[in-house]
């Protein structure tokens, strides 16, 4: 046995973050799925060209015309007026809703009356080409046999006009394109001018209309205002004649007169206010009995002028003759006397000024006193005239409303009557469409650049679906990432073809009674006969991975599948062969009860088996078979009826005894165990077996029996050495890994003995 590499209890390879792939990966991967897909690429893509070209050649050749109009922003304000109907002006959203406008049934219905479409063949007739003549026969199976009515061409013919008539922007601008296709140059030129036309004469007739409309409802709206206005100051003036309320240059006449009255008495009370101070004061100069006090009428009193020059003169002279001769003097005293008659003079004549002020003040505070009643009266009726003021504003504001929507309304009408003799629209024409000089469809380039790369896109996604519907074993990498187990060895398919006889010439060997022989099956000695080959080398990989084994000795090794016909039996036989020839001491035993296949195909005239030594019927020597090449023991699993439970003899304690008891004879004992999937046998074996070793065929095991089979085989699982994928086509697996041109022992240089790839 090889020496076991032991690894580090503190690596945890399970617990290894898993690394996003890099550049290389990903692109070696695409280039795998391409060679694995190219020939469903490429003949996708060459069907869907196939189609192109047979489109090409079938198709009618059409033409398309193209007319250019632009949506005007200029309002002709030299013509127009603002009017109800024509008052948005004009933005994106609204050049878009006249490109919808453009591809109306309504434009498209003018156009068919205007240059009988409903009676042109390509319109209401056949499809042309031998794709429209396919269509044609098929619709003609559904449809019934009465000739179409009018009504029945008409819509035929809309439906195919709207088809072939293309209306777009040009980019953000205002232009329009409409372009129109058909089988005849001139009439895809003529029925393109014509929905230009037809969508002017459109706008123009829905402006008329529009205005018309409004003119009418105007009208009756004119005449609803005026009637309500007339009624509103009817109102008015009725409610003014019931409650006596008067009016004067647009005031009520007691507000005019309470006006009057406010300002009369405030002049009123200035008056009074004057006359008292006069008074007080005149009074207090005569209760003084100073003469020559200041009162605002004794400047203008011509006796108090006269008598006040006199006393002044007097006194005047009283001074100079009291200077001269002394006080006391007799002239000097008369002039005293003299000044003291005339100051009574002026008191006297200063009383009856006071009487006068008095008599003033006496009628001014009497004036004031009527002004006030009259104010008094004024207020108290004006109070009564304003409850009836509150209703008479309402009424005023309501027929005033009504007046100024009459008036504005009437205006409003006056300027659509005249919209109405001034037809412009904001559309207009800016390039007539011309005959095409070649056609627009079918456009051969694009037709057959559209159908390859169509058909590579399809070839592409179609590669995919199978790659996700192929949920079979292709390479190792899917056996560690889905089952969670190695791959130990990848055994590529040997055809008959490739058998070839052995490099090195085969010596007289001895045979025997139970002496394996050369069959009808040489694939069984194809390890033996081409031990360079990828098979041999394959096979032996599974002996190093039992040998290299870190958890425990693996002498004791079962092959298992998840459905016969898998190769189990094969490869164990070729297994034990190759072992057995390295010199190990090797015991091949056939656990197949059910189907004993192996035996069958090494030892077919075997009649005793290992049931027989189960039951100590025989003894191991005596139902040994051996091959005289390698050396190799073989226990046949020969029976002569079928167990019915089989489990029960490999659960049997007689069976652990036996492998107990050849383990030590032997260095390595495989056996030979039936499928998991349709019995159960394999099991209940884990008490005696050291490893399994689990087969599946390449390419053709679904992943979901395989994981089935052993969730169902937990002791299976749990004791797995590894898988290996049978039957493999090393050279369709590089297009799935790149398996062949990465590993050393599948190289061609290391193949080219014996069978090769």
């Amino acid at each position: 046995m090889l020496q076991r590499n032991q690894i580090p209890p503190s690596v945890d390879l399970r617990n290894r973050p898993a690394e996003l792939p890099s550049l290389a990966e990903t692109f070696d991967a695409f280039v795998t799925y391409l060679l694995r897909q190219y020939w469903v690429i490429l003949g996708t893509a060459g069907l869907c060209l196939f189609g192109g070209i047979c489109y090409l050649m079938t198709a009618a050749p059409s033409y398309t015309a193209l007319a250019t109009m632009i949506i005007d922003t200029r309002k002709f304000q030299a013509f127009q007026q603002q009017s109800p109907a024509n008052d948005v002006p004009v933005d994106s959203s609204a050049v878009e809703s006249q490109v919808e406008i453009l591809k109306s049934e309504n434009v498209a219905l003018a156009v068919i009356r205007d240059l009988k479409l409903n009676e042109d063949p390509e319109f209401i007739g056949s499809r042309a080409g031998a794709a429209g003549a396919v269509l044609d026969f098929v619709s003609g199976l559904f449809a019934g046999s009465a000739p179409p009515n009018e009504f029945d061409r008409t819509r035929r013919a809309v439906r195919a006009f709207q088809k072939q008539l293309d209306v777009r922007r040009r980019g953000m601008t205002y232009v329009i394109e409409v372009s129109f296709r058909s089988l005849d140059p001139e009439r895809a030129a003529q029925i393109a001018n014509a929905v230009a036309d037809a969508y002017i004469v459109d706008q123009l007739d829905s402006k008329y209309q529009a205005t018309r409309r409004a003119s009418a409802w105007l009208q009756d709206r004119i005449k609803e205002l005026r009637t309500q206005a007339s009624n509103a100051e009817r109102a008015v003036l009725d409610y003014k004649k019931t409650n006596n309320i008067v009016t004067s240059s647009g005031k009520l006449l007691n507000e005019q007169q309470l006006g009057e009255l406010n300002t009369q008495l405030v002049h009123v009370k200035s008056q009074v206010t004057d006359a008292k101070a006069k008074l007080d004061r005149i009074e207090a100069v005569v209760k003084g009995g100073v003469p020559d006090a200041t009162v605002a009428d004794t400047l203008n009193n011509q006796v108090i002028t006269k008598l006040r020059s006199q006393y002044l003169e007097l006194a005047n002279r009283e001074a100079d003759w009291s200077s001269r001769y002394g006080y006391n003097h007799l002239a000097a005293v008369n002039l005293r006397n003299q000044m003291r008659e005339i100051q009574s003079s002026i008191i006297d004549e200063l009383k009856r000024l006071a009487e006068s002020y008095k008599s003033d003040y006496a009628i001014a505070v009497q004036r004031q006193n009527e002004i006030e009643r009259a104010v008094n009266d004024s207020v108290s009726q004006s109070q009564s005239t304003n409850q009836a003021q509150v209703t008479l504003r309402e009424l005023e504001s309501s027929a005033q409303t009504y007046r100024s929507l009459y008036d504005n309304f009437l205006q409003r009408y006056m300027e659509n009557v005249q919209q109405q003799s001034f037809p412009v629209s904001e559309a207009r024409v800016i390039t007539r469409a011309s005959r095409p000089l070649s056609k627009s469809h079918p456009q051969t380039l694009v037709v057959l650049a559209l159908s390859t790369l169509g058909g590579l896109i399809a070839g592409l996604g179609l590669g995919v679906l199978r790659d996700l519907y192929d949920r079979v074993f292709r390479t190792a990498e899917m056996v560690e990432t889905i089952l969670d187990a190695d791959c130990v060895a990848i055994v590529p398919r040997v055809s008959p073809s490739q058998l070839k006889a052995p490099v090195v010439g085969r010596p007289n060997l001895p045979v025997g009674p139970r002496t394996i022989r050369r069959g009808d099956e040489p694939v069984l000695w194809a390890a033996i006969d081409a031990p360079f080959s990828r098979f041999s080398e394959a096979i032996r990989s599974i002996k190093v991975n039992a040998d290299l084994s870190v958890t425990k000795p693996s002498k004791i090794l079962g092959l298992t599948s998840a459905l016969p016909n898998e190769g189990k039996s094969t490869l164990a036989f070729v297994f034990a062969q190759l072992v057995a020839q390295s010199g190990a001491r090797v015991l091949l035993v056939d656990c197949d009860l059910r189907n004993p296949s192996l035996s069958r195909k090494v030892a077919a005239s075997a009649e005793r088996g290992i049931l027989d030594v189960l039951s100590n019927n025989a003894t191991l020597h005596d139902v040994l078979w051996r091959d005289p090449e390698t050396g190799l023991a073989f226990l046949p699993g020969a029976t002569r009826s079928r167990i019915a439970h089989s489990h029960e003899v490999l659960a049997s304690d007689q069976m652990k005894d036996f492998i107990d008891a050849v383990r030590g004879h032997y260095d390595y004992v495989i056996v030979d165990f039936p499928p998991l999937t349709p019995v159960v046998d394999v099991r209940i074996t884990a008490h005696f077996v050291d490893s399994f070793v689990f087969i599946v065929e390449w390419g053709k095991t679904q992943v979901q029996v395989v994981e089935r089979a052993l969730r169902s085989a937990r002791a299976v699982n749990e004791n797995l050495l590894g898988v290996v994928l049978n039957k493999a086509d090393i050279a369709a697996m590089s297009r799935y890994s790149g398996y062949g041109g990465k590993n050393y022992y599948y190289n061609s240089h290391y193949g080219r003995y014996g069978y090769t790839e």
